[in-house]
């Protein structure tokens, strides 16, 4: 690696660690639901979510509430694609870089439901399908403890 694309690559790991502290532990919405980061970089997150009784949408058959499974790969989705826009525009200023993080988004959300939310944990991951100076595109899926395909969600996010 050379010196340049050495310090991008710790610059951008340190964007990533903050944007990474932002969604998990700095978002009280997220701290409430439990989530945990297991991997993160610019190819591909994964969220782990534990079962908790407030997490349930139907409490007869213990089953994830459909609102739960949109919010965590939501969460992923703009992780992932705040990880490309890092990849980017590395060679942005602080400031520069910070505004367009700050101006993040999702425009539109679109969560398929496979099967019910049955498991004692569940993991999100996501990857990006496309990404642009305005918009990108990002391809979510939820799996539980079993690795049964409980959802799959497709995200269209703001980025610049």
């Amino acid at each position: 690696m050379t010196e340049l694309s050495d310090q991008h690559q710790k610059r951008s790991d340190k964007w990533r660690d903050a944007v990474a502290q932002t969604f998990i532990h700095n978002m009280p919405f997220n701290q409430l639901l439990g989530l945990e980061l297991v991997h993160y970089d610019a190819q591909r997150v994964e969220i782990k979510l534990p079962m908790q009784k407030k997490l349930l949408g139907n409490p007869i058959q213990s089953i994830l509430h459909g609102g739960v499974t949109a919010s965590i790969l939501d969460v992923a989705g703009g992780m992932i694609v705040a990880a490309c826009a890092i990849e980017k525009n590395v060679e942005l200023s602080r400031e520069e870089l910070s505004k367009r993080l700050a101006n993040m988004g999702t425009i539109d959300l679109r969560i398929d439901y496979l099967r019910p939310g049955f498991g004692e944990c569940f993991y999100a991951t996501a990857e990006v399908i496309r990404t642009g100076n305005k918009v990108a595109v990002a391809r979510m899926e939820l799996h539980n403890q079993d690795n049964v395909h409980i959802a799959f969600g497709t995200g269209t996010y703001l980025v610049g």
